[in-house]
């Protein structure tokens, strides 16, 4: 498997383009983009002990396939439930047989039953690695993002939570009071500047380029 360096990572891919690699300690991230919707989807693995989960079963199974080749990847993680993250879904159940999990609030989402419910704070050993869930609905009920340390910074996946330049869109203004509070909350509340975000589509971010905005987020609403 081709690492990267953390210098050379800017976490730019482009749909069914090359992935990038980087690495913090024994914590390996590959990200790369799908189909039409540019999904991203993301490889966590543990270079001590090759075990690894992947974040989102979006599309594109035999491009899912190649990346985690030779990687023992544990399960898909699900950051939620909309179809554009869950249609590799069948495919990648029944080859190369991987669990799914995720929250059970998105389950009227998912197209099948969940192989094992997560639920808020959860820890998912990984090699040396320690994968925390953090449950933070607004997006959609179940949505969640999946935090990890590495040597470096805190690595932190947030699926359609939160981009680069505001929250993921809700349906309403108690949903967006809710994905705002879960974010200032659970996330900003608790975590450096210098932490990594990974959305689920598009370029990455860092929690000290997103805070400063938080006020101007609650004000504009969505």
């Amino acid at each position: 498997m081709t690492m990267a360096d953390a210098t050379s990572y800017d976490g730019r891919v482009k749909p069914d383009g090359p992935w990038q690699d980087r690495r913090d300690g024994v914590l390996h991230v590959r990200k790369f983009s799908v189909e039409e919707m540019d999904n991203n989807v993301y490889l966590i693995r543990c270079s001590a002990s090759n075990e690894g989960l992947l974040v989102d079963a979006a599309a594109r199974p035999d491009r899912i396939r190649e990346a985690i080749e030779d990687v023992d990847v544990r399960a898909v993680v699900q950051t939620h439930g909309h179809w554009d993250h869950v249609r590799a879904w069948d495919a990648l159940k029944a080859d190369p047989g991987l669990p799914i999990w995720g929250h059970v609030g998105d389950q009227d989402l998912f197209p099948r039953q969940l192989d094992r419910q997560l639920g808020d704070g959860d820890v998912l050993n990984v090699g040396l690695l320690r994968v925390e869930v953090l449950h933070i609905p607004g997006h959609t009920r179940g949505s969640c993002s999946y935090l990890v340390h590495g040597d470096e910074r805190d690595h932190l996946f947030t699926g359609d939570t939160l981009f680069p330049g505001g929250p993921g869109r809700t349906t309403g203004a108690s949903a967006f009071a809710q994905i705002m509070d879960g974010l200032e909350g659970r996330v900003f509340g608790q975590f450096d500047d210098n932490t990594w975000v990974y959305p689920g589509h598009g370029n990455d971010t860092t929690l000290g380029r997103e805070r400063p905005h938080l006020a101007d987020w609650r004000e504009r609403g969505w």
